[in-house]
This record gives structure tokens, C-alpha cells and sequence, in this order.
């Protein structure tokens, strides 16, 4: 460790050889790193040395020993002050004291009575360098943290997470300077991740969106600042006034052509209403988010501002009974073509309407209900047309487009129609495809066997074996394993649990049993799996 610097200050010569020689400095951890013979000189060498320790005689000619003292506090408030003289007079250590001084020591001084001293001021030295170096550590890491506590601040601002009382007080504490005129928060929401494209991609295209509003914002009279909010990249723009509004969609809109022709990015921009300082930007960002999700009905407009959708949304459209009739035939007699094109058709008449968000959700709603109410009725699990998730509801926010909602419904539409075909021609399948839906729902069951399914289909095991086996040309056991396999391999893809979770989640008690079986399903490790670029 660093040793201290000690400055020694006495008009005798010999006093000043004596103290250098008789004491063990390095051992006590000092370094006398210069003298003087008075106070003047030693003014001059502190202001070169910055020593740790003064060690100062009273009495000296040009400044005495008090003088010095008074006139090194200010330069250097940490320094270890310590006075000796001749004279034993209660004057001398009053001031000294009044000076802050550290130790008064009566001449003549020995050596065992300075080293005690020093060894003192070396442990207070010791304590006030930790502590600043604790302090110091503290503010880095502060420093480090501040724009992440930034970020936080402004994203529970928008939550509504921070009392109204209180925004203003913990932007000061975040050194954010936030004006008490017009806001209105925006909502920027990029084309989600294509098909293989990490989330560590969709994370960097959020940043490069960020940036580029940050880069090219020109709104005279608005001020911007960012924040990742969500999936989305949240504007909080200050307004000269209200009546800006109309300019700063025309901006928004300039700035979504621009991306598309310099980043290659479809942006969408929700816009909320602006409200009176920015202890109301939560209403305005519910406002914001709720535009964005006026995007999958409103095609290829870039830009909504809230207050221009919510009004005059009157208009209604149900699934009347014979629309349920004609779609429930359709699924069950119909061929593919038709049950496409009345898809098409339904969807259509959500596009002509011009709903609003409820009523389009609503309608959505309906024909997912009579979807399931139909598989239900024929014995066909629901997860084996939805997924083994879907829970019976559906929120069109979920999706870009209608286009891309027509897509979905119409591949579920067809799965329940396969179903249905199978069941009118083949009474066999049916049965397998019940194992497998059942599979499908329990394969995260370690207890699942082939007694377990065969009491749910109310079949003998060995009558089932064989029926599985023949319709579908594998085991129940290598079916089971391969979409435990299957499930397995995407959660290693798509997400970062642990083995553990990805054997207890697919129905392995055991994890060295599922990597022992995943290796020998995939010839290779589910470690090595997740690492390899081929197969992620």
C-alpha cells in the first residue's frame, strides 16, 4: 500500500536529522518526503508534496508553527496536524486545538512518543481512506447505474407507478429537468421479429429506432426524449402548446418515411393526448398504446393520434346464427377451398365496417367461440386446433394486420376441418387422434403412460398399443418422447431456462435421464444444442 507522506518542519537542524534517523517510518507506514526550517518554506514544499502529516514546531522565525497550521487547513483539509514546541503553556494548545489540530507534543521529543503518534494518525489515516474509498466506489457505481435509474424513472412514469407529488422531487434526484407546460407521449412499434430472428435482434432494432428518432427529431418548439417502454420505443415530447399537435403528426410521419427508406423498417406510431405537465404522461401513454392497437384495423396509416379514433365509433357487426350455421357446415362438409373463402368473406366484412377496436375484437370473438363450441361437439381438443396455451380467447392486438389475422384464424379454421374430415372417414383416427391430444396436454406429466391415456379414452391398453402403432406407424412411448423432444428443443431455442426447468417442464423428473434421452434423440447434448447456430 501507498505510504504517507510526512512534511517536517523545525528551525534546528539537528532536531529535524534526529527525527529523521531515530524514527522507523516505513515500518509505521510513512514516508518523510521533506523538510523545512520554517513556515514559509513549508508553505511552499505542501503545495509540491501534498503530505498526509505536518509535523511543525511552534516557535520558528518568519512563520511560526500556529500560522503554518492556519494557513495549510484550507489547502489541505485532510492532512494530519501535529505541533511540538518547547513551551508548556496552556495558550499554545488552545490554539491548537482551535486549529484542529491532531497531537500536541512538548519538546523534548523521543522517539517511542512520536512513533505512538504516528501510529495513531496512521490508523485514523487508514479509516479515512477506506471510507473515502467507499465513497469514491458508491459514486462510480452511481454514476454507472444513473442512466439505468433514468430509464426506470421514466418507464414507471408512464406506468402510473409514480405518485403525481412525487415525479418532480425524484427528477431532481436523477438530475431530470422536466418542464410543467404541454406533453404527449407517442408510441413508435417496429415490424416484430421475423421467422428465426433472435430477440437480441429485435432488442438492437428497438436502439436503432431509438437512436433515429434522437437523431432526426426537428420539431421546432418540441423537445423529445426516449425510452424502450415495453416492446415499443416511447417519445415523451414537450409542446410549445396544444396546437402543435397537428405539426407533430405531420413530423411523426415524415420521420416513419424516413426510417423506411434508410433503415428498412415499417414503423407505427400510436400518438396519445397531451396532457397538462408531465405528472400526467401515464393518461397519455393508455392513450398512445391504445392508438397502437388500432394498427391491425387501420392498414397502412403510420401515424394515430387517439383523440381522432375513439369518437364516432358507433358501427356494430355480430356473427348472426345462420353466419354460424354456414361456418359450422362448412368446417364440417365442406371442402378446403370453401371453408377459405368464407373465412376471407368474414373477415372482409370487419375491413368494410370500420370498426371500432371493442366491436372488431368482439366479432373476432364470436367466430373463436363457435370454432371451439363446434370441435368441442365432435370430441376434438381444443389445443390440438389452438395450441395447447389458448385459453378460448384471442386479442387482435396481438397481430399486425387483419391480413395476418385472416392467416392465422383460416390455419386454425383448417386444422379443425382436417380433424372432422378424419373422423368421417376413419373412426380409428379419431380414437389416435384423441391419444394425441391428450399427449399434446400432458406430455409435461412425468407420470404419463399409456394406462393414464388408455383410462382417459376408456380403451385396454393392449387394444390401444396395437391401434396406435398401426394408424400412425410408431409407438405411444416414441410418440410421446418425440414431442416432449420437440417442446424441449424449442424452449432450449427460444428461451434461456435452465436444463432442469426444460426436463421438469416437458415431463422428465429426472435431468440427467432427458439429456441422456435428448442426445440420443438429437445426437447431441441440450447444452450443445442451444449452442449450436444450425440447429437455434
Amino acid at each position: 500500500m501507498e505510504k504517507y507522506r510526512v512534511l517536517l518542519v523545525d528551525d534546528e537542524e539537528e532536531l529535524r536529522e534526529g527525527i529523521r534517523q531515530k524514527i522507523d517510518w516505513a515500518g509505521l507506514g510513512f514516508a518523510l518526503s521533506g523538510t523545512a526550517e520554517n513556515g514559509v518554506e513549508a508553505l511552499e514544499l505542501s503545495e509540491q508534496l501534498h503530505p498526509d502529516v505536518v509535523l511543525t514546531d511552534i516557535k520558528m522565525p518568519y512563520m511560526d508553527g500556529l500560522e503554518l497550521c492556519r494557513r495549510l487547513r484550507p489547502l489541505l483539509p485532510a492532512a494530519k496536524m501535529v505541533v511540538f514546541s518547547g513551551f508548556d503553556k496552556f495558550e499554545y494548545a488552545r490554539q491548537a486545538v482551535g486549529l484542529n489540530v491532531s497531537e500536541y507534543i512538548l519538546k523534548p521529543i523521543n522517539a517511542p512518543e512520536l512513533s505512538a503518534v504516528l501510529t495513531r494518525l496512521r490508523e485514523q489515516l487508514d479509516q479515512e481512506r477506506t471510507a473515502q474509498q467507499d465513497i469514491e466506489a458508491l459514486r462510480r457505481r452511481y454514476e454507472e447505474s444513473l442512466p439505468l435509474l433514468r430509464e426506470l424513472f421514466y418507464t414507471r412514469l408512464l406506468d402510473g407507478k409514480i405518485p403525481p407529488e412525487q415525479v418532480r422531487e425524484r427528477a431532481v434526484r436523477y438530475d431530470i429537468a422536466l418542464s410543467p407546460g404541454c406533453w404527449t407521449v407517442a408510441l413508435v412499434l417496429s415490424d416484430a421479429a421475423g421467422e428465426g430472428e433472435s430477440a437480441g435482434a429485435d432488442g438492437l432494432r428497438s436502439l436503432s429506432v431509438r437512436s433515429f428518432f434522437e437523431q432526426n427529431f426537428a420539431l421546432e418548439g418540441c423537445a423529445l426524449r426516449t425510452v424502450l417502454y415495453n416492446e415499443a420505443v416511447a417519445l415523451l415530447i414537450e409542446l410549445k402548446d396544444e396546437g402543435m399537435l397537428y405539426a407533430l403528426t405531420e413530423e411523426l410521419g415524415r420521420l416513419c418515411l424516413l426510417a423506411q427508406a434508410h433503415l428498412g423498417l415499417t414503423l407505427f406510431v400510436g400518438l396519445g393526448r397531451p396532457c397538462a405537465g408531465p405528472e400526467q404522461l401515464h393518461s397519455s401513454a393508455e392513450g398512445a398504446a391504445a392508438a397502437a392497437d388500432y394498427r391491425v384495423l387501420m392498414g397502412a396509416e403510420q401515424v394515430l393520434y387517439i383523440g381522432d379514433l375513439e369518437p364516432n365509433r358507433s358501427a356494430c357487426l355480430t356473427l348472426e346464427e345462420a353466419d354460424q350455421r354456414a361456418l359450422s357446415a362448412a368446417v364440417k362438409l365442406g371442402t378446403r377451398e370453401q371453408v377459405a373463402d368464407l373465412i376471407h368473406a368474414q373477415v372482409d366484412r370487419v375491413r368494410a365496417a370500420r370498426l371500432s377496436l371493442p366491436q372488431s375484437h368482439l366479432f373476432f370473438q364470436e367466430m373463436l367461440t363457435t370454432l371451439t363450441r363446434l370441435a368441442q361437439a365432435n370430441g376434438v381438443e381444443i389445443g390440438e386446433v389452438f395450441g395447447p396455451r389458448f385459453t378460448g380467447m384471442v386479442s387482435i392486438t396481438d397481430f399486425r394486420s387483419l391480413g395476418e389475422l385472416e392467416e392465422w384464424l383460416l390455419g386454425r379454421t383448417l386444422r379443425l376441418w382436417e380433424h372432422l374430415s378424419r373422423q368421417r372417414t376413419d373412426s380409428a383416427w379419431k380414437t389416435v387422434e384423441q391419444a394425441r391430444g391428450f399427449i399434446a396436454a400432458h406430455y409435461a406429466d412425468c407420470e404419463l403412460s399409456v394406462e393414464t391415456i388408455c383410462a382417459h379414452l376408456h380403451l385396454s391398453p393392449a387394444y390401444f398399443s396395437t391401434l396406435f402403432k398401426r394408424e400412425t406407424g410408431e409407438s405411444f412411448i416414441t410418440c410421446l418422447t418425440r414431442v416432449r423432444m420437440e417442446h424441449a428443443a424449442r424452449l432450449l431455442r427460444d428461451t434461456d431456462e435452465k436444463t432442469y426447468r426444460i426436463a421438469e417442464q416437458t415431463g422428465y423428473a429426472d435431468p440427467n435421464y432427458f439429456s441422456y434421452v435428448f442426445k440420443k434423440h438429437f445426437g447431441l447434448s441440450p447444452s450443445k444444442f442451444r449452442s449450436n447456430p444450425t440447429f437455434s
